[in-house]
């Protein structure tokens, strides 16, 4: 019997990491280079103080996040073709091209973090940009959805090197524990626009499209939501506890030194006076890691909104002849995202910051279909959203809205001070 018991908790085991990926992958993928740009930028400006900001979202991804792979269990679709059924062609349109301009930007942004990242140790980016395309092309278009997912899955370890980074910057850890659960907000214009950035990049709208999508594309059966879940719950503290220490990192630096910075890159070669080699060395190691990821992530999650939302064949378990467009769409996005890095003189930080904004415009309205959707009884059934939920989920759409309005209203009329 002893025999028995322990042969079940290992085919259990082994079935529940047969489940786990898609929410782990996805909430992994958005700590990409204009992520860790962002983070490193909460940390280097404002020091610990934004901490509690990040515990707060945390818990609004998670749920968010669980909403998007829970309706994809249950209905079988992506979030493209549900939005395109239940709110008509236009919105869907209107939904779509936003997606594509915001996508496309955060493309080119991945390839940059590419190029900056190797560039640091000496690798030329008209050697490492064309490399790194035709090896995104390769793992995406030959492999299945589980040989794809594992390689996105074993990718996530090179973040191990974030949570390290942070221990030897020798942060004041009083100070951590502190402003991660009190709270600490200032009305001025740079500690509000820079916390609004923090929010549109841990919670973005290609995060839901892709989420749904590749749970699909899995094939989870309703009788294993709760497993999905957990793998949701898993990647929402996963992604946040990595920016927790890439904050960390720079708040005990660059911050403590008055050290400003723009992009990853900065602040992997701002640690080396301060934190040593190492940690600037796994910065950009971090970086790498992250910009692959996202290089990948970003393409798929684009070819899989739109080609639901306009009736096309998708998926990475269909071949290219199969799904034409799913795979022109992928190989057009990395095409232009590495062929623009290729360009001298490109204003990648203007980009980076157009791309969050028409995410952080976009994302309410993604949001609020999410949230009519996961209410509806007609579509899911008896999964339909709790009140704990939808609390959380209104909560987290109207202090978007808020702080985008303030983003979007600031620069007119210079209200904050």
């Amino acid at each position: 019997m002893p025999q028995i018991a322990k042969e079940q908790r290992l085919k259990r085991i082994l079935f529940i990491l047969s489940v786990i990926g898609p929410g782990l992958v996805t909430a992994t993928a958005d700590n990409d280079a204009s992520g860790i740009a962002t983070y490193a930028m909460v940390g280097a400006m404002f020091g610990y103080k934004m901490l509690w900001g990040l515990f707060l979202i945390t818990i609004s991804l998670a749920v968010i996040q669980e909403m998007a792979a829970r309706m994809g269990v249950v209905t079988g679709k992506g979030l493209s073709d549900l939005i395109r059924e239940h709110f008509g062609v236009k919105m869907t349109f209107f939904a779509m091209i936003t997606l594509l301009i915001a996508n496309l930007t955060t493309t080119i942004g991945e390839f940059a973090g590419i190029a900056a990242s190797l560039e640091i140790f000496g690798v030329s980016k008209y050697i490492s940009v064309p490399l790194t395309a035709i090896f995104v092309w390769y793992i995406i278009n030959k492999g299945s959805y589980k040989k794809t997912e594992k390689f996105f899955l074993a990718l996530m370890v090179i973040y191990i090197s974030y949570i390290i980074s942070g221990f030897l910057a020798k942060p004041e850890w009083k100070e951590v524990y502190k402003n991660t659960f009190i709270p600490s907000f200032s009305f001025n214009s740079s500690f509000i626009l820079i916390f609004i950035a923090m929010i549109g990049t841990t919670i973005t709208p290609w995060m839901q499209f892709y989420l749904q999508s590749s749970v699909v594309d899995k094939g989870v059966d309703v009788k294993n939501l709760k497993y999905q879940r957990w793998d949701v719950f898993l990647g929402a503290f996963w992604t946040d506890f990595i920016a927790f220490f890439i904050i960390v990192a720079t708040a005990a630096t660059l911050h403590k030194h008055g050290i400003v910075i723009e992009t990853a890159e900065d602040a992997a070669k701002a640690l080396q006076p301060f934190a040593g080699k190492y940690a600037s060395a796994l910065f950009a190691v971090g970086l790498f890691g992250a910009s692959l990821l996202g290089a990948h992530i970003l393409p798929l999650s684009t070819a899989y909104a739109v080609t639901e939302a306009f009736g096309f064949e998708n998926g990475l378990n269909k071949k290219m002849r199969e799904a034409p467009v799913f795979y022109g769409l992928i190989l057009l996005f990395i095409v232009i995202g590495a062929g623009v890095i290729l360009l001298p003189n490109i204003p990648l930080i203007k980009l980076m910051i157009i791309a969050q904004e028409i995410n952080g415009i976009l994302l309410p309205i993604i949001l609020i279909y999410m949230l009519k959707l996961t209410n509806d009884k007609e579509i899911m059934g008896e999964y339909v959203n709790s009140r704990t939920f939808n609390i959380i989920a209104w909560i987290t759409v109207v202090f978007i809205i808020i702080l985008t309005l303030i983003l979007l209203v600031e620069p007119f009329l210079g209200v904050l001070k």
